[in-house]
């Protein structure tokens, strides 16, 4: 079955759009290489641009499975010139595929968002006309209340008609209840909405900036390819066995490197082809991609290169110093964290003082009308802390543990479940195993156990951050790209290693 009928047969299908729409036959590469739908969503609905968008994803999945196809047929192959030049080409292609199907995401994002945009307009607006009705019904039972009893009982010319103004009043009272619940709806769901349009906007920027990688991986291809061209077998072959004499210096370089940064001291942190193979095992036992999962890994620790350049010291105050000796008399949160901090100690065997947990960020701030603003600290010899601005005060904890960086009060919430799926009696944040199986468990719980939905999760990870989303996102796809392909651009290197 070629290209062209398998997609027509999965759309048919009701995968991914309804039979209905499909009335004729598209010219694919003039509607999704060429990115034809740019010009024709500008002249049908929404509705069909967004068919006309998944048919393009559905089409590019199935070239790019091709293309996957012929790159591991070449890679099998003798490595020579040809083949490489071959491989180049296809990976070129292949790049540009995934730019095609990013610009297919974020035009879809650009309909969500102003879909979202429109239903919290139209939320506002109920809002306003709740707090009229509200503010209409309160007139009238503040009027109702200043009258006398006497005035009461003028006004009503029988007893009956008293009865009834009692009755009203009591109406208008359960009806202003009721305005004021539907009242609180409305602006628990507009937060909502606002968070979600702040996502949308978000990861509309985290493609774009992914993109620009890919772009640039693409163009560092076809320099390769291009300076190829010009070269014999014989040279070819030559400047495989210099690559390889420098790869080799460069991996025993990296790994001086990576022995002298932040570690834990019982524990060396694990070479990239470990924590992959780790990230693999434990990414599918548990639901999440391993290339995401390594991806927060990286993000969080450099892969256990950096875990923390802090000590605690004070197990009253949560405070201690850095790593090297200054005090710091603000590190863990003393009452929400430090006690389970200092049992996690004692269950894992380890010293305090000698374990690294991550430091606090040096920062104040205040708020007014529910907006913080933030302004610099600086922290004095004798670890306490100074912020530059008066009626500021220090905000924030540090404190976090291991490769995968969980504050205690959050490993907590999932230490029963990586007992469970790692069969120990007791967990240890700072264990290769129980990091990795513990931010598998949470990126899951948050919703990062598809594609669709890791971009949240990185963010809610981090406490609701776009710009950490946008850099784990980029990670994982320099990570899938080696597991997929065996190999990463220099951009990929610098940001992984």
């Amino acid at each position: 079955m070629n290209l062209q009928s398998k997609l027509f047969l999965t759309l048919a299908m009701g995968t991914i759009v309804p039979f209905a729409f499909i009335s004729s036959e598209i010219d694919f590469d003039l509607v999704c290489e060429k990115e034809g739908w740019r010009d024709q969503c500008n002249t049908i609905s929404e509705t069909e641009c967004q068919s006309l968008l998944n048919q393009c994803q559905v089409y590019f999945e199935e070239k790019r499975k091709d293309i996957d196809s012929d790159l591991t047929k070449t890679t099998a192959e003798k490595n020579t010139l040809k083949n490489q030049i071959n491989t180049l080409n296809a990976r070129i292609k292949d790049l540009d595929y995934q730019i095609y199907q990013s610009n297919l995401t974020i035009r879809s994002l650009e309909f969500q968002a102003k879909d979202t945009e429109k239903s919290i307009t139209e939320t506002e607006t109920e809002i306003e006309a709740q707090k009229r009705k509200m503010a209409l019904i309160l007139r009238e039972v503040n009027n109702e209340n200043q009258k006398s009893f006497v005035e009461i009982m003028i006004s009503s010319k029988t007893i009956s008609d008293f009865f009834d103004n009692m009755v009203y009043l009591e109406t208008l009272n359960l009806k202003n209840q009721e305005l004021l619940t539907h009242f609180q709806e409305l602006k628990n769901n507009l937060e909502q909405k606002s968070v979600i349009l702040e996502e949308e906007k978000g990861e509309r920027e985290s493609l774009l900036a992914l993109q620009a990688l890919q772009k640039q991986a693409s163009a560092s291809a076809k320099q390769e390819k291009d300076g190829l061209y010009d070269l014999t077998e014989a040279q070819y072959q030559a400047q495989l066995e210099e690559r390889e004499a420098v790869e080799a210096k460069a991996a025993e370089i990296a790994k001086k490197l990576i022995s002298m940064v932040g570690l834990v001291e019982d524990q060396k942190p694990p070479t990239f082809g470990e924590a992959l193979e780790l990230a693999k095992s434990v990414g599918d036992s548990v639901g999440v991609r391993p290339a995401f999962l390594l991806g927060i890994i990286s993000q969080e620790s450099a892969i256990g290169r950096n875990v923390g350049q802090c000590y605690i010291t004070d197990t009253k105050t949560g405070g201690g110093k850095y790593s090297n000796g200054k005090l710091l008399s603000r590190i863990i949160h003393p009452t929400r964290d430090l006690p389970i901090f200092l049992e996690i100690i004692k269950d894992s065997g380890r010293v305090m003082e000698d374990t690294p947990v991550s430091c606090w960020i040096s920062q104040c701030a205040t708020s007014y009308r529910g907006k913080y603003y933030y302004s610099r600290a600086s922290v004095k010899d004798d670890g306490t802390i100074i912020c530059a601005k008066s009626g500021y005060v220090p905000f924030g904890f540090g404190g976090a543990m291991g490769p995968a960086q969980f504050i205690p009060s959050t490993w907590r919430l999932v230490e029963d479940k990586v007992k469970e799926v790692t069969g120990k009696s007791v967990v240890d944040p700072w264990n290769l195993l129980d990091s990795f199986t513990a931010s598998a468990t949470y990126l899951k719980k948050l919703g990062g156990g598809t594609i669709n939905g890791e971009y949240s999760a990185a963010s809610r990870y981090y406490g609701g951050s776009s710009s950490y989303a946008s850099q784990v996102r980029t990670r994982a796809w320099c990570i899938q790209e080696y597991i997929d392909k065996g190999e990463m651009t220099s951009a990929c290197e610098k940001l992984i290693f």
